[in-house]
């Protein structure tokens, strides 16, 4: 069975850092490029970044290039998003997923609708 959690969420304040975690079933994790994801109240769930299954390749969102890092640990079916310089307008929760990446272009696989509860982030200004 699919399972994602997510953790590693909270408050911090403006110019903070977080750094979240994903720990993935080996069925998700295994050969995909696994992705975050973030929703904010009132809006649609968008992109933040992905990373490839080797790790070689990643990608990010134009709004967190340059504040956030992703990574993968392949061996403990782990993604990680560091997350500083933090902005209030990253307040969201925050998903991982396995994901695709097209033309640059980021999406959670087709067949995957198996999402984990998230992680809060909020940022204070």
């Amino acid at each position: 069975q699919v399972q994602l959690v997510e953790s590693g969420g909270g408050l911090v304040q403006a110019g903070g850092s977080l750094r979240l975690s994903c720990a993935a079933s080996g069925r998700t994790f295994s050969r995909n490029t696994m992705a975050w994801y973030r929703q904010a109240p009132g809006k649609e769930r968008e992109f933040v970044a992905a990373v490839s299954w080797t790790g070689s390749s990643t990608y990010y969102s134009d709004r967190v290039k340059g504040r956030f890092a992703i990574s993968r640990d392949n061996t403990n079916n782990t993604v990680y998003l560091q997350m500083n310089s933090l902005k209030p307008e990253d307040t969201a929760v925050y998903y991982c997923a396995p994901s695709v990446t097209i033309r640059s272009m980021t999406f959670p696989l087709p067949d995957f609708s198996s999402w984990g509860q998230g992680t809060q982030v909020t940022v204070s200004s």
